[in-house]
């Protein structure tokens, strides 16, 4: 359907399937995958696909199709193949029915690229904020940087603008900017780790972090400086006025127990 009303061509197969019952590719190795699969699907099936052959890294959840549709992509990934695709923010974490044994096997085969955390409010059927996964079977391709062993943490969480009270979309300047920092990275060129937006971590420190692929654990929080004055001369203009709120608060509280003794109730 996207495709469709986008105007672009495409073999999708001789006939409507189902990609995890009736795959109509099986044998297809792309250089580049572009998904955005259905989140949290329950109903997929998956108790009757125990022994598929794309469920190298374990079987996934059968109550919830995300690690299936990661390793189905996976599958059909080429050696020096590349993949882009969004998920629920609950992938990066879940340790539900072997997704977190799962996760850490993609995490050791050096599998995941890069992952970027969306800010919520993107999508005009659901308000929960997502993730984009970057997948490679080869980060030593000779086109790029060496990156094995590594992988890089984007938190977009503060980006883009609400266009009305229930949706928020990303600038081209928003845009651009991700696309930078991960190109950058991957050419090794111009790229630097910025607390509280972007990190390259090694393996070593997400098998520290049990695995858990949210970005905001590795990339910090950026100190805000909110103004030039110091704590101490901060301090002596908030003091008074404190003070002042706390003996108006007893003003009050001796005022709400007189009009209630005159309502003939004692406190």
């Amino acid at each position: 359907m996207n495709l469709t009303i986008r105007g672009i061509e495409a073999n999708l197969g001789p006939k409507h399937a189902d990609s995890f019952h009736n795959d109509l590719h099986p044998s297809l190795k792309a250089d580049f995958i572009l998904a955005n699969p259905p989140f949290n699907v329950g109903d997929w099936g998956g108790e009757r696909l125990k022994d598929d052959v794309r469920w190298k890294y374990g079987i996934p959840n059968k109550g919830n199709a995300n690690y299936a549709w990661i390793q189905h992509i996976i599958h059909h990934l080429a050696p020096n193949g590349i993949a882009g695709f969004i998920l629920a923010n609950g992938s990066l974490i879940s340790e539900t029915s072997n997704e977190g044994k799962i996760r850490k096997k993609f995490i050791e085969a050096d599998l995941v690229d890069c992952i970027i955390s969306l800010p919520g409010q993107l999508f005009l059927t659901t308000p929960i904020p997502a993730c984009l996964w970057f997948i490679t079977r080869s980060k030593s391709n000779s086109r790029y940087s060496d990156r094995r062993d590594k992988t890089l943490f984007i938190d977009t969480r503060s980006f883009g603008f609400m266009v009305d009270r229930k949706t928020r979309e990303l600038s081209e300047e928003d845009i651009k900017s991700i696309s930078t920092i991960y190109h950058n990275w991957k050419t090794g060129e111009n790229y630097q780790d910025k607390i509280g937006l972007c990190k390259s971590v090694e393996t070593n420190e997400i098998k520290e972090n049990n695995y858990v692929l949210t970005p905001g654990r590795y990339v910090g929080v950026e100190k805000i400086d909110l103004d030039n004055v110091n704590f101490e001369e901060k301090m002596s203009k908030l003091i008074p006025l404190l003070a002042h709120s706390l003996n108006k608060s007893v003003e009050l509280k001796n005022k709400i127990i007189s009009n209630l003794k005159g309502l003939g109730f004692d406190i």
